[in-house]
């Protein structure tokens, strides 16, 4: 692959790491900052992606240790959120349970899984999925799930309680469960 290749190819990803890093730092010239270093140290060492993997699954890669970096680095600073954030969403408010606790409706059928994660529309809707979440709660399920960082770390990151962490987490999950059955599941 020719340098030109590759550097039209990063450019092509640009837009995805963006989506992620915004989605993940909440603020607009932090994730422009982590992408760009990601993609300056993808630019200084081309060699280093050996085809193991795809393009976009190795920039994510950097990208995840330039937030971490990015996090680290800022962990002083205060960013005030504009936005309102409706914490007292509850997912399973529309569901009924039965009087022994269990679930009236039962979940659509989910077929298979693992495969769904390799397709690139399900990534897309997941994605997308992710992208609505209320801040807290998917700047949380991305350090948990994506950049694979402890609770601890979290928590003291995010200045929460290890039981208000799992509540938020769980939340997210939920909403995450239930978009993907909307958008994903039932569609097919």
């Amino acid at each position: 692959m020719s340098a030109t290749d590759f550097e039209q190819q990063l450019v092509a990803q640009r837009g995805y790491l963006m989506r992620f890093a915004r989605l993940q730092l909440r603020n607009e010239a932090w994730a422009e900052d982590a992408v760009s270093e990601a993609m300056l140290a993808a630019l200084a060492r081309p060699q280093a992606f050996e085809g193991r993997s795809q393009l976009k699954t190795w920039l994510v890669g950097i990208l995840k240790h330039k937030i971490m970096d990015g996090l680290r680095q800022r962990k002083r600073e205060v960013l005030l959120d504009s936005g309102s954030e409706d914490d007292s969403f509850d997912p399973l408010e529309h569901m009924a349970f039965k009087a022994d606790g269990h679930f009236a409706q039962t979940p659509s059928d989910w077929g298979n899984p693992e495969q769904d994660l390799g397709s690139r529309q399900f990534m897309a809707v997941l994605d997308a999925c992710t992208q609505k979440l209320p801040a807290t709660q998917g700047r949380l399920f991305l350090m948990r799930e994506w950049l694979e960082l402890s609770s601890e770390e979290i928590c003291k990151e995010l200045e929460l309680t290890p039981t208000n962490f799992y509540v938020q987490l769980h939340r997210a999950r939920l909403r995450l469960r239930e978009c993907l059955e909307l958008n994903w599941f039932a569609a097919r």
